[in-house]
């Protein structure tokens, strides 16, 4: 499909607390290297500055999602979101994550509750803002309760560093725990093509709640960080061929479709996949071709 002239409009929006964003927005991972967290690669910083003025300028893209955890050598994607993009416009939504750090070297760190502020405090020295407009806790695989961290968020949130909260990586009943503690307008959690049957119920879940989905890894599924792997199946590709499409637009789509609470965030540091990602909101698949594609979630009947 033609790219020229599709903004991130097409897609539709959504409703994040009192934020109105277009459902396709942009991930600012790759923004810093050719493989995430990557010391020893640094991207170009020209084509990382212009690919976000690209998005924001002339593709329509009002949702941004970034961390302070993501650099690689000499990059941080949150300075180049400043360096690219302040002054801010005033209807462009920055979310960001806390719960995870990096020290200097790489290495990874979990912050306990008392540390989460200055986390958020990071995140606005680095993006050069007095608040932000949505932070997510970002669970550790596995963990138990998020009550305590979720309630020192709270506490940051009401203090007015923060507008709105939300919850990444997490299961049915940390999101509820959460709830308890705190409005939560969004959950990010890894989901797409070849997701897991429990995984399409909390989707559809949050949906029924007004809560918003965030999907990521929408188009890399199993190569998470590394990227997309080259192994599309022949109904991924045989979709994407009736389309005129690319199979990373056909997964999009896909996303994107499995409710209007679904919002995307592809990371890009490419400025021709960053055109061929926000087209992917003007595909419309039909109910067969949806179907066909749900077929390939584990487990599916």
């Amino acid at each position: 499909m033609t790219s020229e002239k599709i903004t991130a409009a097409a897609a539709g929006t959504w409703e994040l607390g009192d934020l109105t964003v277009n459902r396709m927005g942009f991930g600012a991972m790759r923004l810093t290297g050719s493989a995430a967290f990557d010391l020893g690669a640094p991207s170009d910083r020209d084509r990382s500055i212009g690919v976000l003025r690209r998005a924001v300028d002339e593709l329509g893209v009002n949702h941004i999602d970034t961390a302070a955890f993501y650099f690689s050598s000499l990059r941080s994607a949150n300075e180049l979101i400043n360096r690219a993009l302040a002054p801010y416009p005033d209807d462009l939504v920055i979310a960001t994550k806390v719960g995870p750090g990096r020290d200097p070297s790489g290495t990874w760190l979990w912050a306990r509750p008392d540390q989460l502020r200055g986390q958020v405090e990071e995140n606005l020295r680095q993006l050069g803002r007095d608040h932000l407009d949505l932070v997510n806790f970002r669970a550790k695989n596995g963990s138990g309760s998020i009550a305590e961290h979720f309630a020192a968020l709270a506490e940051v949130r009401d203090a007015g560093l923060v507008r709105h909260l939300g919850v990444s990586n997490v299961t049915p009943e940390q999101l509820a725990e959460a709830r308890a503690v705190a409005p939560v307008v969004c959950v990010q959690n890894r989901y797409g093509l070849g997701a897991g049957r429990e995984d399409d119920d909390f989707l559809h879940a949050c949906g029924e709640q007004g809560i918003a989905f965030v999907p990521f890894f929408a188009i890399a599924g199993e190569g998470r960080e590394a990227g997309a792997a080259a192994d599309d199946s022949e109904e991924v590709l045989a979709v994407a061929r009736a389309h005129g499409a690319t199979p990373a637009q056909i997964r999009l789509a896909w996303t994107l479709q499995r409710g209007p609470h679904v919002l995307a965030i592809p990371g890009t540091g490419n400025p021709d996949h960053l055109a061929e990602n926000v087209a992917a909101g003007a595909l419309r698949l039909s109910q067969q071709e949806m179907e066909l594609l749900a077929s390939l979630l584990q487990g599916a009947a």
